[in-house]
């Protein structure tokens, strides 16, 4: 990888720290929240769209196994969500539960450690916290699929720091002793593609080894935001998340829509759209268009900045070509409208080695917490392991890993 090294640590700020710290148990609820709401919508207890929303374009044999017994409470153990620092507060875009960038951030961490920086989670906070989430596993065999090969070296970087304990593999190993662990570190959309999976998924469905994520393709899905703002659905997310909770992540996470293309009675409307039908979306002017339109789950365009529309950054022909084929797709790709909360502009530099001299720059900045869950049921805790800032140029309008972007441990100041 490639990217500018920042001379110190990016500061958040004594009360932005805090509440990112905090942040982990909310998530976690959420995501045991949302696992609930699939359960009882499968045994009509919730309404049925839930379900059907969330495995619309999943192949049979993964439903039968996000159903299983085997997984029915399990959520995932690395929880890392995309903020984005706003003029006021903060912006939640969407939750990773398979994310790179821990070997990255763990040597980050370290690395900015011995020169004195005070980062959060300290300088093993991100290797400790990885370590706990396999609990007693003697052996933990991190499966990396060629789609996710390009973060292979952090990943085995990572491997080497604890010892022989833990060992990174592609997918063609099948060594798998029984009551080992796994770190399935590729998509469930690209299971076709990774040879062992079939084997991983079975053992684990056995009992055999302990595997994180779960093969549950529900939490790799962006709709998950959209039910958190469906009406329908208020009682339910107040009752198990609590006033509180639910306060907190209604506030940070931006208003949501999953692009259902099923027709609106005559006299209805999109909430906060007040559009009949969603190919008005292409009527909308420029200015109208702080929208942000993506694939919700499942689809090779689902990750990194592939498959993500900024319709204010597009032309009118190219924006009605995008909403267009996400209605088209729906049944086998849904995608998620998200109302764009623009980052603000901060103040970063970075160290130009060509020339030995400090460069500012005005820049916009996505935060990734990681947060790793330990121990098992009611007793499972999330520990803040630590934060990655991700700084580009403040003329790029989506924020992402780049050559020119800045990447940097943070700190509290």
């Amino acid at each position: 990888m490639e990217w500018k090294i920042s001379p110190m640590p990016f500061p958040l700020g004594e009360n932005l720290a805090k509440e990112i710290e905090s942040l982990g148990r909310v998530l976690l609820q959420f995501y045991r929240a949302a696992n609930l709401l699939y359960r009882k919508s499968i045994e009509g207890r919730q309404p049925e769209w839930v379900a059907r929303w969330l495995d619309l374009g999943k192949p049979r044999e993964l439903i039968e196994l996000q159903r299983a017994a085997a997984f029915k409470n399990d959520v995932p153990r690395v929880i890392r969500p995309d903020i984005l620092l706003r003029e006021e507060g903060f912006s939640i875009t969407e939750l990773d539960s398979v994310p790179g960038g821990i070997g990255l951030t763990s040597w980050l961490n370290q690395t900015y450690s011995k020169s004195g920086g005070q980062v959060l989670g300290g300088a093993d906070g991100m290797l400790c916290g990885f370590e706990s989430i396999f609990g007693d596993a003697k052996q933990v065999h991190i499966v990396v699929s060629d789609e996710a090969k390009t973060y292979r070296p952090e990943m085995e970087w990572l491997a080497a720091q604890p010892g022989a304990r833990f060992t990174v593999h592609d997918a063609q190993f099948t060594d798998f002793a029984e009551g080992s662990a796994v770190y399935r570190f590729f998509e469930l959309f690209d299971l076709p593609n990774v040879a062992n999976a079939k084997q991983i998924l079975e053992l684990a469905a056995e009992k055999k080894i302990r595997l994180t994520p779960p093969p549950k393709p529900l939490f790799e899905e962006k709709m998950l935001f959209a039910l958190l703002w469906n009406r329908n659905l208020h009682s339910f997310w107040r009752q198990e998340l609590g006033e509180g909770f639910l306060g907190r992540l209604k506030k940070v996470i931006p208003y949501t829509w999953l692009m259902d293309p099923a027709p609106l009675p005559p006299h209805a409307a999109i909430p906060g759209l007040e559009l009949t039908d969603w190919t008005q979306l292409k009527a909308l002017s420029q200015k109208e268009r702080d929208l942000i339109l993506k694939v919700s789950g499942f689809s090779e365009a689902a990750w990194g900045a592939r498959g993500v529309f900024l319709g204010s950054d597009l032309s009118q022909a190219d924006w009605s070509v995008a909403v267009d084929a996400a209605v088209r797709n729906f049944e086998k790709s849904p995608s998620v409208l998200q109302r764009f909360e623009k980052p603000k502009t901060v103040e970063a530099s970075w160290f130009d080695f060509a020339k030995s001299e400090v460069v500012p720059m005005k820049g916009r900045v996505r935060l990734c917490p990681y947060y790793f869950v330990s121990g098992e049921g009611d007793g499972a805790r999330p520990q803040l392991g630590g934060v990655l800032a991700t700084i580009v140029p403040a003329d790029k309008k989506i924020i992402h890993g780049m050559t020119d972007a800045v990447l940097a441990p943070c700190s509290i100041c």
